[in-house]
């Protein structure tokens, strides 16, 4: 239940940290505001200052969030029962084949036929054309 709750809080603040670097004025432009003034509420110092705070600020929070979620599941080693009143009992029949018969069907081996005693082997006859060639 802690980590459920720290897990959806670390999410939470991963967001808000994209929303903020989103936020910041870049260099090369992209989606900041600090380039003007917000209708006299803020200078763009203070809200390059309070950016830069809520950055770092979130930044801090996700890593403190994500250490204690290994530390969590580190921790959290304990043997758990496993339920299986739902588990289908093991069946032993073969898969069929569309016209109904068994793809593997399980048989016993057949007795070895009796065989007739080895005979030696005779030398092959050489053949007949065959002249020995002198060296």
């Amino acid at each position: 239940m802690l980590i459920t709750f720290i897990l959806v809080l670390h999410g939470l603040i991963s967001l808000a940290l994209v929303g903020v670097i989103l936020l910041q004025k870049s260099e090369g432009g992209g989606l900041g505001i600090g380039g003007g003034n917000a209708g006299g509420m803020m200078t763009a110092r203070g809200a390059a200052d309070l950016l830069t705070r809520s950055t770092m600020i979130l930044a801090s929070l996700f890593v403190l969030t994500s250490i204690v979620l290994a530390i969590l599941a580190t921790t959290n080693k304990r043997a758990h029962v496993i339920d299986t009143s739902l588990a289908k009992p093991a069946t032993t029949s073969a898969p069929a084949a569309p016209g109904g018969v068994p793809l593997f069907q399980k048989t016993e081996p057949a007795a070895p036929a009796p065989t007739a005693p080895a005979k030696p082997a005779a030398p092959a006859p050489a053949p007949a054309d065959s002249v020995p060639l002198a060296h």
